[in-house]
């Protein structure tokens, strides 16, 4: 016998031991109807069905039919046929967002989920394991800040691995950068970092893993070098920004988890968006993607305010990009990546031979040269030199001439014969 049999069971007997004692006069209607925990006019009513039908007519009338609640069968079975032709591998809560999104929809999210359990297209999900205490969040944004890579086959079309590069806060898990590249490199890092502060200003601190172009290890496994510096050390030792290095992947567990949810929900997004290329992808993460997700998964921080400082100076664009030293060469040239990049004449000095230059290049390829704090030239990512940008001629603020030792305003005044012979009043 099942639950609701042996409620009914008891239903039953109680209902039948309070009715002997009323009709013997020990209870009321009122009474016996409050100990069932029930109306005095359903007391009287459920009496009257069990003298005309007897144990059966005390049954729930409700047991076997179908609840007026229930969902639709015809939509439920057009959400399992969706599901397998186009969702399938989705989790239950991505599928039901996409139902609502792009079919119109109406059921809620445990419906689905049920249904779906029931019909074995979607396995329940394993009971986790004991919790374990998470590092408390940074109170504001702009304390303290993630970027990881995570190499993924990201787009389905291309069927070849990527590494998907994410900025984010730990205040809030919002994503302030992510975009695609072939590789995670230095260049990757600074570009995710000149998004950020471009848009946002400087923060306090950046937490990255132990990857050669965040640290050196002078010892594998070991610690890191806290003297000799990266080229991103180097940029955020010089922008005043603390460099945090976790040794482990579950030090990152905050970074991991929001890849763990980008590599479930990303390639199925892009391939219902059509993207087949890595400039697309781009494009899209930027203009669509990061904003839902942040509007999503992202929390509010505990406090107001911002760790974020403006560089209003903007030295942040000569600090996140490679620098390097170099010795021009008896032709004016340098070498830069199997190039020899000329340097132009310069009012500076006859030539440049032999002098010491700083090399800074731009996370999109772009190369500048300078002489200490004089820049001398620009070239694009191929060693095109680029036309140097004319510099506004400086114009000296007008003053007022003198005449004859008079100021300009008493030049046309009328002065009589007398003050004229006053030498003092020349200069009056």
């Amino acid at each position: 016998m099942g639950r609701t049999g042996v409620l009914q069971e008891v239903r039953l007997m109680r209902f039948s031991s309070l009715l002997d004692r009323h009709e013997r006069g020990e209870l009321s209607q009122s009474e016996a109807a409050d100990l069932l925990g029930i109306g005095e006019r359903t007391f009287r009513r459920w009496r009257d069905r069990f003298v005309e039908e007897g144990a059966q007519g005390l049954v729930d009338r409700r047991i076997g039919q179908p609840s007026r609640k229930r969902a639709p069968e015809a939509e439920l079975m057009r959400m399992l046929g969706l599901y397998q032709s186009h969702y399938e591998g989705f989790t239950v809560k991505h599928f039901h967002e996409q139902l609502q999104k792009r079919h119109g929809y109406k059921l809620d999210y445990t419906v689905t989920k049920l249904r779906l359990h029931a019909s074995g297209l979607v396995k329940p999900a394993l009971k986790r394991s004991a919790h374990r205490k998470k590092r408390p969040r940074r109170p504001m944004i702009g304390m303290l800040l993630h970027q990881d890579g995570s190499r993924h086959v990201w787009i389905e079309a291309l069927g070849r691995a990527l590494d998907l590069i994410v900025t984010l806060d730990d205040a809030t898990s919002s994503i302030y950068s992510a975009f695609l590249v072939e590789e995670e490199d230095t260049a990757s890092s600074f570009r995710g970092l000149r998004e950020l502060v471009a848009a946002h200003g400087l923060f306090c601190s950046l937490y990255t893993d132990r990857g050669s172009h965040y640290f050196h290890t002078p010892k594998a496994g070991g610690g890191v070098s806290k003297t000799q510096l990266t080229q991103v050390g180097r940029a955020l030792a010089q922008l005043g920004i603390e460099h945090i290095a976790g040794y482990s992947p579950q030090a990152r567990g905050r970074s991991e988890r929001v890849f763990r949810t980008l590599q479930d929900r990303l390639p199925k997004d892009m391939k219902l968006a059509g993207i087949a290329s890595v400039e697309a992808a781009n494009r899209w993460l930027r203009e669509s993607y990061i904003a839902s997700h942040n509007a999503m998964f992202a929390v509010a921080p505990e406090q107001a305010g911002s760790g974020f400082v403006p560089d209003a100076a903007g030295v942040w664009r000569q600090a996140l990009c490679v620098h390097e030293d170099r010795q021009v060469g008896n032709d004016n040239t340098i070498q830069w990546r199997k190039r020899a990049l000329q340097i132009p004449p310069s009012p500076l000095r006859p030539h440049f031979v032999k002098a010491k230059v700083r090399l800074l290049e731009d996370p999109d390829g772009k190369v500048s040269i300078y002489l200490g704090p004089h820049h001398l030239v620009d070239y694009d990512a191929t060693g095109k030199m680029l036309a140097a940008k004319p510099k506004p001629r400086a114009t000296l603020p007008r003053t007022p001439q003198l005449a004859m030792g008079m100021p300009m305003a008493n030049r046309n005044k009328k002065r009589s014969i007398h003050e004229l012979q006053n030498p003092a009043n020349l200069i009056s």
